[in-house]
């Protein structure tokens, strides 16, 4: 099992134009420690349950450029982009600029959106009907293959268009860069993954991931794919301690909840609840680390992965 850091706020001190400069140095550490990947959220402000709406946000796929071009290993990715918020030719044109300058370390995230609020505030069309932003998803990921690998591309479907569209330079990784789907709907955005994703990316606990993989086989089966072809990912708060009475001090420090999202515990129980994830498919563990917490990170580095990896 593979490991990662998504970086899902962008606050590492009271400096908010020190933002970019704090996450270059947490993508380089990262990438010394051993983690695989290293994703940005791509939205335009802080998500409910994370942090404050008025938290100074970088905009993902600029910073995720200005990674590109700092650090040379680890693999990069937005988790995820709305459909909603580019035009599928004009990301596919950013990935693939952004695949160049990484050497080929970029993934795709993409999803079908869903914080109606944001959208909201910054003018975008929000489909009340999740139905739909699926199928806008799924419209999208063919125009953007479409420009990754044809000389010149024409697609026309109910929500987007392209005509003889040229996309050059191609991206650096072949026949195209990987496309992750973000997104657990059981109907709708599992069977995307079956018909369209490189890789998914599923939240919940144990009993939950596993559900959702029983019916992304069963999706796989139905649109004639291998399920084995798809990269299994998780994504979920981590937050730990080396003992209890120091993650006891560490939750109260913290304002943690007592029904913690995620997982917390001390480095044995969070070494014995990981492997279960690896035993149930998980080919990639990213772990969103609790308030940017600097100790989590380096016990996760230092004192768990060594365990799985």
């Amino acid at each position: 099992m593979k490991f990662g850091i998504h970086n899902s706020s962008w606050l590492f001190g009271p400096d908010p134009y020190e933002l970019f400069e704090a996450t270059k140095r947490r993508a380089l550490w990262a990438e010394d420690h051993g983690f695989a990947w290293f994703s940005v959220m791509d939205h335009v402000i802080q998500i409910p349950g994370v942090g404050a709406a008025d938290e100074p946000f970088l905009e993902g796929w600029t910073a995720l450029s200005a990674l590109a071009a700092v650090t040379s290993r680890i693999r990069l990715a937005t988790l995820v982009s709305s459909v909603a918020y580019r035009n599928p030719a004009h990301l596919a044109k950013i990935a693939a600029g952004v695949d160049l300058i990484s050497q080929g370390r970029l993934t795709l995230g993409i999803g079908a959106g869903w914080h109606e609020t944001e959208y909201t505030q910054y003018g975008w069309e929000f489909p009340a009907r999740p139905a739909v932003r699926v199928r806008q998803m799924e419209e999208a990921i063919r125009v953007i293959r479409a420009l990754w690998q044809e000389p010149r591309a024409t697609f026309h479907g109910q929500y987007f268009h392209i005509q003889d569209a040229i996309l050059e330079p191609k991206p650096v990784q072949k026949p195209r860069l990987p496309i992750l789907i973000g997104g657990s709907g059981e109907k709708l955005t599992l069977r995307a993954v079956a018909r369209l994703g490189d890789g998914c990316n599923i939240t919940g606990d144990l009993e939950t991931v596993q559900r959702k993989f029983a019916v992304l086989r069963r999706h796989c089966d139905t649109e004639g794919r291998n399920y084995d072809e798809i990269e299994r990912t998780t994504v979920t708060n981590v937050l730990l301690a080396r003992d209890e009475a120091a993650l006891q001090a560490k939750r109260e420090r913290l304002h943690a909840p007592a029904q913690f999202p995620g997982l917390a515990g001390t480095v044995s129980q969070i070494v014995e609840v990981m492997g279960r994830y690896r035993e149930i498919g998980i080919q990639l563990f990213i772990a969103n680390i609790y308030q940017n917490d600097e100790e989590t990170e380096a016990l996760l580095a230092t004192e768990v992965m060594p365990h799985l990896a």
